[in-house]
């Protein structure tokens, strides 16, 4: 008995027509498409929409981060692989019990991560009792991270940055994870187009230095961390001095983790006081 699968063009096949599009890991994502596809059709109509510059997680459904697949829906903005390390360290500083609250959270993929490196994941009882919220200003983030958020017992709510988290949780908050938009106005133009096409803009606008948002996220952490709690975000290289300064000047302690491999920096402000 046949299946519809049988009738799947061979992985070369589809290597060289993502290849001719001028995809980078052109066999890499050939296999997962094949993966994913359940009939000719369906693997014809994702690879065309790859070829188009469609990004390839929402094309899958999925995308991976600390080894975790979150779910990725069109129109919400696609975690990357370098946010690991700003996931890594927030478990590294993670006390027991946390309470984790991820803004600018598009897929809530931050959160889930860390849930995860910590234990708190349903077939794990290492850390049951994480409290995570999640806010997004997007509808459709919103939708996507309570499909992520919510089966690991967290909650999401929709708002501009913080204005939608609830009372209860000002200064009590041990990690404020915030991967924000910091790519300058005028630099957007230069991003791949599966980014710049295919993600809200209010996903990647920084303003004009790209520290718009992070501004905020400085003036509004003081509000919601507890003694001793710490807010992480990434920045660029060449935008290192501004936002420890943006931090600082709210009475944070800053200070710089960077990985060359991948690309990655994330500021790690500190309240001052003990937990």
């Amino acid at each position: 008995m046949t299946s519809p699968r049988d009738d799947l063009p061979a992985l070369d096949v589809v290597v060289a027509r993502l290849r001719a599009a001028g995809c980078v890991f052109a066999e890499d994502e050939a296999a997962l498409l094949l993966a994913a596809a359940a009939t000719s059709s369906d693997l014809e109509d994702m690879v065309g929409r790859r070829v188009a510059g469609f990004p390839l997680e929402p094309i899958l459904g999925w995308a991976e981060l600390c080894g975790v697949r979150v779910a990725v829906d069109p129109g919400v903005f696609v975690p990357r692989a370098r946010t690991a390390l700003l996931v890594e360290e927030a478990a590294r500083l993670a006390p027991r019990s946390p309470v984790v609250v991820d803004l600018c959270c598009g897929s809530g993929a931050l959160g889930v991560a860390l849930a995860h490196l910590l234990g708190t994941a349903p077939t794990s009882s290492r850390r049951p009792d994480l409290t995570l919220w999640a806010s997004d200003v997007e509808p459709a983030a919103v939708a996507c991270a309570r499909r992520n958020v919510e089966p690991l017992g967290g909650h999401v709510v929709e708002g501009d940055l913080d204005a939608s988290l609830p009372d209860h949780l000002a200064r009590r908050v041990d990690l404020l994870l915030a991967n924000v938009p910091y790519v300058p106005t005028d630099a957007i133009a230069l991003m791949p187009p599966e980014a710049r096409d295919h993600e809200p803009a209010v996903t990647l606008d920084g303003g004009a230095d790209g520290l718009d948002v992070l501004r905020r996220v400085a003036a509004a952490a003081p509000r919601w961390l507890a003694p001793g709690g710490h807010v992480l975000v990434e920045a660029s290289t060449g935008q290192v001095p501004d936002a420890v300064a943006a931090f600082e000047h709210h009475g944070l302690t800053t200070r710089v983790v960077t990985d060359d491999e991948r690309g990655a920096t994330v500021l790690v402000a500190r309240r001052t006081g003990t937990p």
